[in-house]
């Protein structure tokens, strides 16, 4: 199930395959660069489930949802670290809300939740507001394992 993004150069709309997320493209009208994907994606399980097994850089989940404080306190670092890494990692926002069965997958009882995933595995998880340079060093150590 690719993301579809708009280019910013047409506005166009391009469908990126979960595994190009982290790569330069280009617009399938205009031909212009489509930089890698630098904004945090808010995902339902199907997305959640093929970006994790597919993605070619570590891939940072925020387990969160619209009425937790801390949640949104944490959502600027959330997308600095989106913005920061692009092309070196995916950050992907799951609301537990809405995905009851994400949340219950990975034992989510407090939240802000983040999970660190590369090659597919599970590589760190931990509950709590961390800062963005906290949420990079994690993403920069589960390529080091």
């Amino acid at each position: 199930m690719p993301i579809v993004r708009n280019c910013p150069s047409c506005a166009k709309p391009n469908r990126i395959p979960a595994k190009h997320l982290s790569d330069t493209g280009r617009c399938g009208a205009c031909k212009a660069p489509l930089p890698p994907i630098d904004e945090p994606l808010a995902v339902g399980t199907e997305e959640f489930d093929e970006i994790v097994k597919e993605s070619k850089v570590p891939v940072l989940v925020d387990f969160w949802a619209a009425w937790c404080g801390p949640c949104r306190m944490a959502a600027p670092h959330v997308a600095a670290t989106a913005r920061d890494l692009a092309g070196r990692a995916v950050v992907l926002k799951v609301d537990t809300d809405k995905h009851h069965d994400l949340a219950a997958r990975f034992k989510v009882q407090g939240i802000p939740n983040f999970a660190v995933f590369a090659n597919g595995e599970l590589k760190f998880q931990q509950a709590g507001l961390v800062d963005a340079n906290t949420m990079k060093n994690w993403l920069e150590r589960a390529v080091q394992h």
